[in-house]
């Protein structure tokens, strides 16, 4: 059995009288994990958990072996972590190459010339080898964030801890970063929050939603997909029977709701369409999900 890089045991965590996270049981081993959840429901709290930025309030902790009870615990644990943090600052004037050097600095890479590869490693990993020069202020949106995805991956981190990464990134340049966070998973932990339910689809076999600071769902991806089944289907109208209803590329409206029409037509469910009936569900219309 593998033991797991994670484990949080009743975790909780609340800011005032609100409960970010509350009572939260994970096992995470390698591979990719998506985080799903609407605006509010934890995942920025959870993460920055993981990244030890912030310490919970009550239960366990455990990462890479460690418990994080000692300043050493939680040294031990970072030089072996990644974090992509939702908005990252960069310093004025700093290149490409300048800054993630700063941040291996920062991760005690001290000889010069194998910091400096380790660096250009990364840069090229993310497709910024051609401009590690230029300055951040002169980069687009996207490249910026291939810039603060390239701190995180220095060193090949056995945990990596992404918020948000493919937020600015056109459709090339996602398809490009599934590829550098597939090969990263065959040796690392990674956790990755978004609100794009394709990426996860693409990249994840686990996926975990998270709804009020408690986990809604654990489990494979494709089980979550499953209980959809029956329950998406195409018209030419919007369905007022539907739980969700929008106009595809065809001109026509996909529904998904509690059952599909007898005589409509059933169409195969997608990630987003077993979240958003997963979000939709209450305690006694509840979707089931397939062992």
């Amino acid at each position: 059995m593998i033991r797991p890089t994670v484990e949080l045991i009743g975790v909780g965590k609340r800011f005032g009288g609100t409960a970010a996270l509350d009572g939260v049981d994970l096992a995470l081993t390698p591979g990719i994990t998506g985080l799903l959840g609407p605006n509010g429901a934890g995942k920025t709290t959870l993460l920055r958990i993981l990244a030890t930025v912030l310490a919970a309030d009550e239960g366990v902790v455990r990462l890479l072996d460690h418990d994080l009870a000692t300043p050493q615990d939680r040294t031990a644990v970072r030089r072996r972590l990644g974090y992509l943090p939702q908005e990252l600052g960069f310093p004025r004037g700093f290149s490409a190459f300048r800054f993630v050097d700063y941040m291996a600095v920062l991760k005690e890479w001290g000889s010069a010339p194998a910091r400096h590869a380790e660096v250009r490693r990364v840069l090229e990993q993310v497709d910024l080898a051609t401009l590690a020069t230029k300055r951040i202020s002169t980069l687009s949106g996207g490249q910026r964030r291939r810039v603060a995805l390239a701190q995180a991956l220095l060193g090949a981190p056995d945990l990596l801890v992404l918020d948000e990464p493919t937020t600015g990134l056109d459709p090339e340049q996602r398809v490009a970063l599934r590829r550098v966070l597939a090969e990263t998973a065959r040796a690392a932990t990674l956790v990755l929050a978004t609100h794009q339910t394709e990426d996860v689809a693409a990249l994840c076999d686990r996926v975990i939603v998270l709804s009020g600071g408690h986990v809604q769902f654990d489990g494979r991806v494709a089980q979550l997909v499953a209980a959809a089944t029956g329950r998406v289907w195409l018209a030419d109208a919007p369905d007022p029977a539907a739980q969700a209803s929008w106009r595809t590329g065809s001109g026509r409206y996909r529904n998904v709701g509690k059952a599909a029409p007898s005589a409509a037509e059933v169409v195969d469910p997608t990630l987003e369409d077993a979240y958003l009936l997963l979000r939709g569900a209450t305690t006694s219309d509840s979707i089931e999900v397939p062992a």
